[in-house]
């Protein structure tokens, strides 16, 4: 284990954390003040939710020895990680690192569905998403899946983060429809202080 690279795992982690809270604000701003706080903690709970889910199934599908498609279930609940080297960082930094972007991706989602998803159904929907989909893509690319296999390279998340929520965003923006009202009374951005703020988090 590298110290210097092991703290700069840690900062790392940290940062990319920052970014949901930040999320949130960026979209809670730019939403009706009466549905400010429900699309804030759409990006906060995804914390809880989807960091749980991470911890106990989702790491091992995404980074176990599995198939091409899916990882294995030899780390369930995070059996064996813990502060053994992963590289040259500590194996529970590189989960907790790894778990960073479940988490914002599953937050991503949110704001294709702002002011029109009850808080419960998408608390169900992204935990359910990030085991069902999330980890298996991030297998395919980070995990050793075959699209890593065919030499695809994503260092910044382009195709495990990006493009993996705005699917997901665009397909229930579908499903679910316009917004009850819109284009007949006005949805004007509530806050756009708080868009600066989050934005530039």
């Amino acid at each position: 284990i590298n110290g210097a690279d092991t703290a700069w795992m840690l900062i790392s982690t940290a940062l990319v954390l920052l970014m949901t809270p930040a999320l949130g604000f960026f979209y809670g701003g730019l939403v009706r003040g009466k549905n400010a706080l429900n699309t804030m903690m759409m990006s906060v709970s995804a914390l809880g939710f989807v960091g749980l889910a991470w911890a106990l199934i989702g790491y091992t599908l995404a980074f176990s020895e599995g198939s091409g498609f899916i990882g294995g279930l030899s780390r369930i609940g995070l059996r064996g990680v813990g502060v053994e080297a992963q590289g040259s960082i500590p194996h529970i930094l590189f989960m907790a690192y790894q778990g960073t972007f479940a988490i914002i991706t599953a937050a991503l989602i949110s704001g294709a569905i702002a002011e029109r998803m009850r808080f419960s159904a998408y608390l169900i929907f992204i935990t359910l998403w990030s085991v069902a989909v999330y980890a298996p893509v991030a297998h395919w690319v980070w995990g050793g899946g075959f699209l890593s296999a065919m030499g695809a390279l994503d260092f910044a998340g382009g195709t495990v983060v990006h493009i993996n929520a705005a699917v997901a965003g665009g397909i229930l923006a579908l499903i679910i429809g316009k917004r009850i009202g819109f284009g007949k009374e006005p949805m004007r951005p509530h806050n756009l202080t708080l868009t600066m703020v989050g934005a530039g988090l």
